[in-house]
């Protein structure tokens, strides 16, 4: 029999609903800093970087000590590991310089995708095994919020009812956990946009995966007002051949949230997903246009390429 259980204290609640809120101000998104070092080794070869620890320093210096203004325009900040522990040329962590501009700081936590046996090549993620200690540990160390993906693919035959609950039960323990310890799960439920599916396909396939997701947050008990949803656009495969515009990609985008996401959710931060900067920038455009209260994740790859100028 259903019965009530809170998980957290008044407090607790009160804690992560204001984290969430801040990183989703209006007008405010979220720069994603958090690439692994086998991330960086391709972007710093697109400049003629050598992949080290340093030079992952000196790119990230560039994203994080740009002047004030940026402060008005970014609510949170993605860590990977490696750049927690990271100082500037002064000496000052960046965990520091990010928060002394107002703005919150949070961390990957996830450990990668994995065969889901008995699959036609779907996929889990690892990395629940000792989270809640590391989650404690990542508080301390000044992050705020956390981000966690999952990755589902669209076939024939995919994503399978099983991939969909294994996916969205592990988002769900992932969110409990950072919730017991203080941090705003960003919880990230990604379809991939290989493939030819048209843009209606998609839009069905997004609406099951959020369908299961919410309801396995419901199930463990997650505080929905103290939670961030970072999804894809409902956009097209990139292998087909049908062109959809930017206000086609919105309403489709739009339809598949309002159907799915509970409003107790303070804000959603877009994917873009494998589209090129200009499209994703048109897409959000267009779907801002809809009263739905959405941000994005903010674009890098303009720094890199910036910085490699240099």
């Amino acid at each position: 029999m259903p019965h009530s259980y809170s998980a957290l204290s008044a407090e607790q609640k009160k804690e992560l609903c204001d984290i969430a809120l801040r990183i989703v101000a209006p007008g405010k998104g979220i720069l994603a800093a958090d690439e692994s070092v086998g991330s960086m080794a391709k972007r710093l070869s697109q400049i003629g970087v050598e992949n080290t620890e340093e030079n992952r320093r000196l790119y990230r210096q560039v994203l994080f000590t740009a002047d004030d203004r940026v402060k008005k325009c970014i609510g949170g900040v993605i860590f990977f590991h490696e750049t927690l522990y990271q100082k500037d040329d002064n000496g000052v962590p960046f965990v520091r310089t990010i928060q002394d501009k107002g703005i919150v700081v949070g961390i990957k936590v996830d450990k990668g995708v994995v065969p889901l046996a008995g699959t036609d090549g779907e996929t889990t993620t690892q990395g629940l095994d000792g989270l809640s200690e590391r989650c404690a540990q990542y508080k301390k160390d000044g992050a705020d919020f956390a981000k966690w993906r999952c990755v589902l693919k669209i076939s024939e035959r995919t994503p399978s009812a099983l991939a969909i609950l294994e996916n969205a039960n592990v988002l769900a323990r992932y969110a409990s956990i950072c919730q017991q310890n203080g941090i705003v799960p960003i919880v990230e439920p990604e379809i991939l946009p290989d493939g030819d599916h048209d843009l209606k396909r998609c839009q069905y396939v997004t609406e099951k995966v959020l369908a299961a997701v919410y309801k396995a947050l419901s199930d463990h008990h997650v505080y929905l007002e103290g939670t961030l949803l970072k999804p894809n656009m409902v956009t097209p495969g990139h292998a087909c051949p049908i062109k959809y515009s930017p206000e086609e990609v919105a309403m489709a985008t739009v339809t598949a949230l309002r159907r799915t996401v509970p409003p107790a959710v303070p804000g959603v931060t877009f994917l873009s997903g494998g589209q090129s900067e200009e499209e994703a920038s048109l897409n959000l455009n267009a779907i801002n246009r809809c009263p739905a209260g959405l941000c994005t994740q903010c674009l890098a790859r303009a720094t890199g390429q910036c910085w490699g100028c240099h």
